[in-house]
């Protein structure tokens, strides 16, 4: 039986900065290749880096919190984490920026 957790916990990390990103004074979008780079640089390394980590037997994946569903032999949520965060992670950093800016 597949088990969504990690799955679940993603989609709130996620929910957030989607629900509030279309909001067109918050210039998230106006840069995208800083979405790009904050995804698709670290993204090759660390899917590397997990997929070495747990074929050498350093850690490993619970199946009580994860769906089955694989890539790479990592667990789809894995792969999906290092797109999630950097997007939540860039999206706070500019929301923070944003909100600093407009007080007096």
């Amino acid at each position: 039986m597949a088990n969504y957790e990690y799955f679940i916990v993603l989609a709130l990390t996620l929910a957030g900065p989607l629900a509030l990103s279309g909001s067109r004074e918050l210039s998230f979008y106006r840069r995208p290749l800083r979405l790009v780079a904050a995804i698709g640089l670290p993204f090759p390394l660390f899917i590397l880096w997990d997929v070495a980590a747990t074929a050498r037997g350093h850690w490993n994946f619970n199946p009580d919190y994860i769906t089955g569903l694989m890539l790479y032999n990592l667990p789809v949520e894995e792969v999906l984490f290092f797109v999630v965060v950097p997007f939540a992670a860039l999206f706070t950093w500019e929301s923070v920026k944003f909100f600093f800016r407009r007080k007096p």
